[in-house]
């Protein structure tokens, strides 16, 4: 599908974002990848504006082009009680700022028909408490997607995905964690980069600006004390 295609992908290296890129490569694309740990792949803090522009020279120099970028670099998850300032900062820096700056300092080397994806995530419309440097990252982002999609009409297309409870190590969950989802499971990965191939393929050419919620319904259903066996204890 995406043979000749560049894909660039951020925390490409576990979870989430090591799916997309296996199903990138599997379907013929070229993935750049950039990722805090160790691998085989650009190592770097994306916090850090330096290496944000060291791994876009690098991007070009191999491929003097890309298709899609797909900003999934996880911020720090910490809460109002012990985040710090400077821990704020930096979610905000990963979450938002970075892909910001990819996607200026990208466009300008994309085909027609590119594609950006950010991965949000639905804490960016629900949360726990002591979540608050994560929530406000992902937030962010989703709101930076469609801002991006009307400043790049025409020439990228802009979307976001907001996953729900995603288990990366595929695990099968039964009971009350799976039906809390109307889908009746849990998430993994697979279900992610399904939709991130659907937004990056022409299939999805009419597709701008959105934000779509992965989340097999958890955000949709409405849950009360003592209503359908739910209860709090």
């Amino acid at each position: 599908m995406f043979k000749g295609k560049v894909a660039v992908v951020t925390g490409g290296a576990n979870g989430i974002g090591k799916c997309i890129v296996e199903e990138l490569r599997r379907n013929g694309a070229s993935v750049c990848v950039i990722d805090k740990a160790d691998g085989d792949h650009f190592v770097g803090d994306i916090s850090d504006k330096a290496v944000i522009e060291k791994f876009v020279e690098q991007v070009i120099a191999e491929h003097e082009q890309i298709d899609f970028l797909i900003n999934n670099a996880l911020p720090l998850m910490k809460g109002i009680d012990k985040c710090s300032y400077e821990e704020f900062q930096y979610a905000l820096s990963v979450g938002v700022t970075a892909p910001f700056y990819l996607s200026k300092l990208l466009v300008p080397y994309f085909n027609n028909g590119g594609s950006i994806i950010n991965i949000s995530s639905s804490r960016d419309r629900m949360s726990q408490p002591q979540t608050e440097s994560y929530t406000a990252a992902k937030g962010g982002i989703a709101a930076l997607t469609h801002a991006l999609a009307v400043s790049l009409a025409g020439k990228v297309r802009v979307n976001s995905i907001s996953p729900g409870w995603i288990d990366t190590s595929y695990k099968i969950y039964e009971g009350a964690d799976a039906y809390q989802q109307p889908c009746g499971r849990v998430g993994n990965p697979l279900d992610i980069a399904n939709m991130v191939m659907f937004l990056c393929s022409d299939k999805a050419g009419f597709i701008t600006g959105e934000n779509i919620c992965i989340d097999g319904g958890m955000t949709k259903l409405m849950i009360y004390h003592g209503d359908n066996g739910w209860k709090l204890e």
